[in-house]
């Protein structure tokens, strides 16, 4: 080759990677910059034939030209993936001569099978055309982590929304008296979990304890937990009676939650005036009394909200001559925790620590019944979060 025909291909080279460069600077979309690759490559570089397969989830073939065979999308074979340098392919691809793996800092980011005696005789064609593609490739992956990294920001940004939010949920203080104590312990699966729980003084003779379990998880749950909860308080507002505050709510969540969000419920509401327990579980596990040494579960409702309007069913009902007793209630975490044979701890464990309950005090119980839980799971993780809310009347 002549020192003008060197010259020329020199020109071309700057010429390419000028583009190359501006195109990257100019922060064109990944297929943008494959496009200007492969018109690089086609045009200034007159290569023939050629299909670029890159690393990303599986190595498949993201730009090709001039070939018989369709390579859109096809895989590599492996054995390219062993490949430490340029390698001439003889019969192993039909239509390709040579096989240029291009790694970035010793790590294989793509291999270009390349046909055509321009590249073949161009003795520093292959290294250049390594360059180029590292330059993309680079390039590209780079544009793919600042696009994770923005989705992990806005996805903190996200749960450190929905956290506030969820906070905002939970009472900030609770009963402590000999009267009426209170005591709730709330524990996320992950930073947001979909659990609620409320207590409410609606006079001097009556109040309202409630539990409650979103689906889905994150801020749409956050959102449509807090929406819950502002209407739960107003409607309490304008009526005490369960059916209607239930029918109303199920309203809401229905067409705030496009029947796509569902929320399993329990509301009891105590009068200590009348000495009545009245209550309504939608969909939700059975929660407990137990009053004179007699554990009662409270299971008569209605279905889970947000999936029917109107409700196919309603329920409710009020236990009377209740002076003293204690209320447990809790979500499905509880239960639904599993050890290493895949067993559940289930209800029939919560059953027999809630017997021991009036030796203790209801913080007490509630660390001893985590203890318990903690024994029986080992080193298994939760898979859920966890509410519990005990309430202790003497009347």
């Amino acid at each position: 080759m002549t020192m003008s025909g060197t010259l020329d291909i020199k020109d071309l080279e700057l010429n390419a990677l000028l583009e190359v460069t501006q195109a990257i600077n100019n922060n064109l979309s990944e297929k943008d910059l494959y496009k200007i690759y492969k018109f690089t490559l086609l045009g200034d570089l007159k290569v023939r034939r050629m299909a670029l397969f890159v690393g990303d989830a599986g190595w498949k073939c993201m730009v090709h030209f001039g070939t018989q065979k369709n390579w859109d999308g096809q895989e590599l074979d492996p054995y390219f993936l062993s490949l430490k340098k340029t390698t001439h392919l003889d019969d192993k691809v039909a239509e390709f001569d040579k096989a240029i793996p291009v790694f970035h800092k010793d790590r294989l980011l793509a291999v270009v099978l390349m046909g055509g005696e321009e590249i073949v005789e161009g003795g520093g064609s292959s290294t250049f055309l390594q360059a180029l593609t590292n330059i993309i490739i680079v390039a590209i992956e780079n544009k793919r982590l600042a696009k994770q990294q923005l989705e992990q920001e806005a996805y903190r940004r996200e749960l450190e929304i929905a956290k506030k939010v969820q906070n905002f949920l939970f009472p900030k203080s609770l009963p402590k008296s000999k009267k009426l104590s209170i005591e709730a312990v709330y524990l996320p699966h992950h930073d947001v979990g979909g659990d609620y729980y409320d207590y409410l003084a609606i006079d001097n003779d009556r109040f309202l304890v409630c539990v409650a379990d979103v689906s889905g998880k994150g801020v749409p749950a956050a959102l449509l937990m807090s929406n819950f909860q502002a209407s739960l308080r107003t409607l309490v507002r304008k009526t005490l009676d369960p059916k209607e505050i239930v029918e109303e709510l199920n309203h809401v969540i229905y067409n705030s939650g496009n029947a796509e969000n569902f929320i399993t419920f329990f509301l009891g509401i105590y009068d200590f005036k009348a000495c009545t327990f009245e209550y309504i579980n939608c969909g939700h596990n059975p929660q407990y009394l137990l009053s004179g040494g007699e554990l009662t579960e409270l299971n008569e409702g209605t279905t889970i909200l947000g999936m029917f309007d109107p409700l196919p069913f309603v329920e409710t009902r009020k236990i009377e001559g209740l002076k003293n007793f204690f209320f447990f209630g809790y979500t499905d975490g509880l239960t639904e925790t599993f050890n290493k044979t895949g067993e559940q701890f289930g209800e029939d464990r919560v059953k027999n620590a809630l017997q021991t309950i009036e030796e203790k005090d209801l913080q007490a119980f509630h660390k001893d019944l985590f203890k318990k839980l903690d024994e029986f799971r080992e080193d298994v993780s939760y898979s859920d979060d966890i509410t519990m809310l005990s309430c202790s009347v003497s009347n």
